[in-house]
């Protein structure tokens, strides 16, 4: 298993990039979609935050309010502490099923947090997807509904730019026409296969 870490910040177009992967038959994990699965309604995790939190903390169809959530835990160390503590292991076991049955030479592994949670070491490769952090602010605020401040809070609150690509194996520029991106992309998909490859054969 030969696993592409993918991480970038708030912005930076991650999805849109992970989505270019596989389009050419890549599988991608995203952790994002991964946290909303353990919270799924009806999960057990759901409940234990119902019953911390109280239940205004979910919407009128039983779902998990992911605004009022992270209004409550982002200000509150403590509070976002023990929202980690039940929720981390629950992802990361998640996150691993879904890497062992990728059927793709490569994986990709979609991670927002994966500078600031300490996980580049379990890929094999990573990868950032890198903008300036005014194109960030930019597309944050126009796809989110949130103000500037709040943007930039975020980012003040995850890795910086600099801290993200000192880690980085690979990056991507990705404050380009969406063409030369994906050009980049399929050189990057090239360069994937081969190490696979080579990881496989070694292990062999």
């Amino acid at each position: 298993m030969f696993v592409v870490g993918l991480t970038g910040g708030i912005g930076s177009g991650k999805s849109t990039v992970a989505a270019m992967f596989s389009d050419l038959g890549i599988t991608v994990v995203d952790a994002d979609q991964v946290a909303r699965e353990v919270v799924a309604k009806g999960s057990e995790a759901l409940s234990q935050i119902a019953s911390h939190f109280g239940q205004d903390i979910l919407l009128p169809t039983g779902e998990l309010d992911r605004t009022a959530l992270r209004s409550r835990v982002f200000a509150d160390q403590q509070e976002r502490h023990w929202l980690n503590t039940l929720l981390h292991p629950l992802i990361g076991e998640e996150m691993r099923r879904q890497l062992s049955h990728s059927s793709s030479p490569y994986t990709i592994w979609m991670v927002p947090l994966l500078v600031e949670n300490k996980l580049t070491a379990q890929a094999d490769r990573v990868l950032v997807i890198d903008v300036p952090e005014s194109i960030q602010i930019q597309r944050a605020t126009s796809r989110d509904s949130q103000s500037q401040q709040q943007i930039t809070d975020i980012m003040n609150s995850q890795a910086s730019r600099a801290e993200r690509l000192s880690l980085a194996d690979d990056t991507l520029d990705n404050n380009r026409p969406e063409s030369e991106v994906r050009q980049t992309v399929e050189s990057l998909h090239h360069h994937y296969l081969r190490l696979a490859a080579q990881k496989e054969t070694q292990a062999n």
